[in-house]
């Protein structure tokens, strides 16, 4: 199975669906990544806040594949913004990981009260340059924190991972990004379980009219909007049903019929609010 991968804004390239190990218990990890990468993964998305690093390490070690075929995203932590905290941070991941460079580091999230993330930016664009990191980017940013990081160190972010799923689709943030060059990773793309989405007629006809399962077809509008996507699992069978995505394909009403699901007014949030977050 070949999963596409999208082009970067800085000429690197990532594979538009991984698997992200978020939540996923540090003695469970090794195990888990072990198992998406035998199924057939090769996009890993950790952080240094999931406290599970050396796992992801442990299982990359283990695969025996080639490193040129992996590509791996962390991230740096709030408490981690200041001074040349940055390069510290990044080499303590390094290690955990095992790894001379990642593919994506990523501010994990602006923690705006603070006023330290254009410094954390800056200081990713060293890393960069150092070799540390082959691609950057930010995780939870919006538009103003965007917009403020672009116009002070002049370099627009390769990626923002944002929580995004059917009734919450941020699309001023989406529509700005787009508009950069910027490329969306959605968090949480199902939701985290914490509304019924499959039961929605938009996403449970979808299904029913492909043969897939309701979170296949939640999936497979992610890649058709363009989002990159990394369901978490731990299970081997739902690793193997969230890979299975690229067989079918959503109609333009059914993607449609999804898209209207956003009630627009962001009461489909289901994590915290990025000013929230310091």
């Amino acid at each position: 199975m070949t999963i596409p991968a999208l082009e970067l804004n800085d000429g690197h390239s990532i594979p538009q669906l991984g698997y992200g190990v978020f939540k996923v218990p540090a003695d469970e990890t090794e195990r888990a990544v072990s198992e998406a990468l035998e199924i057939g993964y090769r996009h890993i998305d950790t952080a240094a806040i999931y406290g599970n690093e050396e796992g992801v390490g442990a299982a990359i070690a283990a695969s025996g594949i080639a490193r040129d075929e992996l590509f791996i995203t962390t991230k740096l932590w709030n408490d981690r913004h200041h001074d040349e905290q940055p390069r510290a941070a990044i080499g303590e991941s390094l290690e955990k990981l095992g790894l001379d460079a990642v593919d994506l580091y990523l501010v994990h999230w602006p923690t705006p009260a603070k006023d330290d993330y254009v410094h954390a930016f800056a200081k990713l664009i060293e890393l960069r340059e150092a070799g540390l990191t082959r691609s950057i980017g930010v995780s939870n940013f919006l538009v103003p924190h965007l917009e403020r990081v672009v116009a002070e160190t002049g370099v627009t972010p390769a990626v923002n991972q944002i929580e995004l799923h059917p009734a919450y689709q941020q699309r001023d943030v989406v529509d700005w990004a787009t508009e950069h060059g910027i490329r969306i990773e959605s968090w949480g793309p199902l939701g985290q379980g914490k509304y019924d989405l499959f039961g929605t007629p938009a996403i449970a006809e979808a299904a029913a009219a492909h043969g897939v399962t309701p979170a296949q077809a939640v999936l497979r509008w992610h890649l058709q909007r363009g989002f990159i996507v990394f369901p978490k699992s731990v299970r081997a069978e739902r690793l193997r049903e969230n890979l299975d995505v690229f067989g079918f394909e959503l109609t333009d009403a059914e993607v449609a019929s999804i898209d209207a699901l956003d009630p627009l007014d962001g009461s489909g949030r289901v994590g915290a609010h990025p000013d929230d977050v310091n």
